[in-house]
């Protein structure tokens, strides 16, 4: 059995947060310099082009890459062999999320009471999952997000005879009706199957890839790549202007479900799909 204090989780998130509010990752500033090169509007290679480097500014001079820095989105796998020593896992979380974006001067958007809506004025809590694996290690990934894509999120329960062309319709009609509002370029991740409540957190599991990586299922990589080509020729286009471009990428992640239903849930990430993680 490994004992590892929960400080070590406090202090690499609160890293994390400091750093993916102002570093969005070397795949993503890629996608966008791609973007801009094959985007056939001008208006909309114009708009790609100072996002490419608004992102770069932010790099260079730590400032956040978007005023809005989000909802601390934590995935923690623990292994099965680990120990925590000191705080509650959720609560080590919660005082890094705090310390990072107090000490990053990062803006604090939570509310304490979703009617009352007293902010809690550090942005605390994280939205917490997590998963226990094999092993002695605890892997922490963080997901800042936006409330301008978070807020057009969609679930689903299609009946099993619509099958993957009703995925595939709900899937482009949830990016049509959310038009510019996820300031896209977006990422779109897509949760099949399982529960009500577990096909949104497939969903906003799938935004935790890669941006380059492929499903390991050819099904799926397929099904990914025929979704962003589907989700590009709505022509909504660098935020929402028209154009070529609409999707950087297509994630989906499936689950088993019951035999009346097919579960779909749909998550968007904007153009700054900011990212954070590490193993201890």
């Amino acid at each position: 059995m490994r004992r590892l204090e929960s400080e070590r989780i406090t202090d690499a998130v609160e890293e994390m947060c400091r750093r993916a509010a102002v570093e969005l990752p070397v795949s993503v500033e890629a996608a966008l310099r791609e973007a801009a090169e094959r985007e056939q509007s001008p208006l909309g290679r114009s708009i790609l082009s100072d996002l490419a480097r608004n992102a770069k500014v932010a790099r260079e001079k730590s400032l956040p890459v978007c005023q809005d820095t989000g909802v601390a989105v934590v995935w923690v796998q623990v292994g099965q062999q680990v120990h925590l020593v000191g705080r509650p896992l959720e609560d080590a979380i919660n005082e890094g999320v705090r310390r990072g974006y107090e000490r990053g001067y990062l803006r604090a958007s939570m509310v304490r009471d979703p009617l009352r809506r007293e902010n809690t004025g550090d942005n605390t809590p994280a939205a917490v999952h997590c998963e226990m694996v094999e092993g002695d290690g605890v892997r922490v990934r963080l997901l800042p997000k936006g409330g301008g894509c978070e807020n057009m999120s969609r679930l689903t329960i299609l009946r099993p005879g619509d099958g993957v062309e009703g995925v595939k319709r709900f899937v482009v009609e949830t990016v049509e009706a959310a038009g510019a509002n996820p300031c896209p370029p977006i990422v779109v991740g897509v949760g099949i199957g399982g529960t009500a409540d577990q096909v949104t957190w497939l969903a906003k599991r799938a935004l935790f890839r890669e941006l380059a990586d492929k499903h390991g299922d050819p099904f799926y990589a397929e099904l990914e790549a025929e979704l962003l080509m589907l989700v590009n020729d709505t022509g909504i286009g660098p935020q929402g202007l028209g154009g070529t471009v609409t999707a950087l990428g297509v994630k989906v992640e499936a689950w088993p479900c019951h035999i009346t239903a097919l579960p779909v849930g749909v998550c968007l990430n904007c153009h700054a799909a900011r990212y954070g993680e590490v193993s201890l």
